[in-house]
């Protein structure tokens, strides 16, 4: 793959790495930190892609990896403890962001990846190292908790 095509596919998946930086990390500037070096990791290891079918899956992985590894040198940093569940950051564009952001990372991952940036169950499944079983688990136990809490939202 040349720098033409690299860039021309990493222009058309720009918003979709972005909403998973997000959704991970719940920080822009992070988010945006964590795009630049999953796209830096990619392009230099470009010769480790075997089959050029699953770019997206594999841009992807590097990128929640690079997230994760953003989240363990932040919780090392500071003293007090990250949690998978988190409260939704303050001024959130909506109840649904809202809601999202306050349920567990294993769930919300797989929902923004299937449901917000379209990737198949199969895709999801790949990208997070997961049986799609496992994919399928967790999408319905996050709609489920997403429901609930959009459900309790609206009886305040």
């Amino acid at each position: 793959m040349q720098l033409h095509e690299f860039s021309f596919r990493v222009r058309a998946l720009e918003r979709r790495l972005y909403k998973t930086a997000i959704c991970i990390l719940k920080n822009e500037a992070d988010a945006c930190d964590a795009v630049q070096e999953a796209l830096l990791k990619a392009w230099k290891s470009l010769n480790k892609l075997k089959n050029e079918a699953y770019f997206d899956t594999w841009l992807t992985r590097i990128l929640i990896n690079e997230c994760k590894l953003l989240i363990r040198i932040k919780h090392n940093k500071r003293e007090d403890v990250l949690t998978d569940s988190l409260p939704a950051p303050e001024g959130a564009e909506n109840d649904i962001e809202s809601a999202l952001n306050a349920i567990e990372e294993k769930y919300r991952v797989p929902l923004v990846l299937y449901h917000i940036n379209g990737y198949s169950v199969e895709e999801t499944a790949r990208i997070l190292n997961v049986p799609a079983g496992t994919i399928k688990t967790r999408l319905s136990r996050g709609r489920t908790k997403l429901k609930a809490l959009l459900e309790s939202e609206v009886e305040i």
